[in-house]
């Protein structure tokens, strides 16, 4: 079974900055790895995808400008930047990978983490 570990969420103050971390049994030069959040009471929505592969990258709209997703193959670890966070950006932040599939931006991810808690206070 393939592990997704996310890291890196917390409490931070509106205006504030937090960066997320996932990494895991995949290897991040060769899957493509997707971000989502979900918020109490929403569905999941997409965030932002990275496939090093054909040096693809997806934000959501309603991010972009804000969100910035890279990855250190060193280190098998793909991060997700976020500034300027508000109160609606509260949700659970999971990272999802697969092996194989379309590029991004995709929903179909074959494996998926826990979730890391993000919570901007106003």
């Amino acid at each position: 079974e393939v592990q997704v570990v996310e890291s890196g969420g917390g409490l931070v103050q509106a205006g504030g900055s937090l960066r997320l971390s996932c990494t895991g049994s995949f290897t991040v030069d060769d899957w493509v790895i997707g971000w989502f959040r979900q918020a109490p009471g929403k569905e999941r929505e997409g965030v932002s995808c990275i496939n090093n592969r054909d040096s693809s990258i997806w934000y959501a709209d309603s991010l972009k400008g804000r969100v910035s997703v890279s990855s250190d193959n060193a280190k098998n670890t793909v991060y997700l930047e976020m500034n300027s966070l508000n109160p609606d950006d509260t949700a659970v932040y999971y990272c999802a990978t697969s092996a194989w599939g379309r590029t991004c931006p995709r929903n179909d991810f074959n494996y998926w983490g826990q979730g890391t808690q993000v919570t901007v206070s106003s």
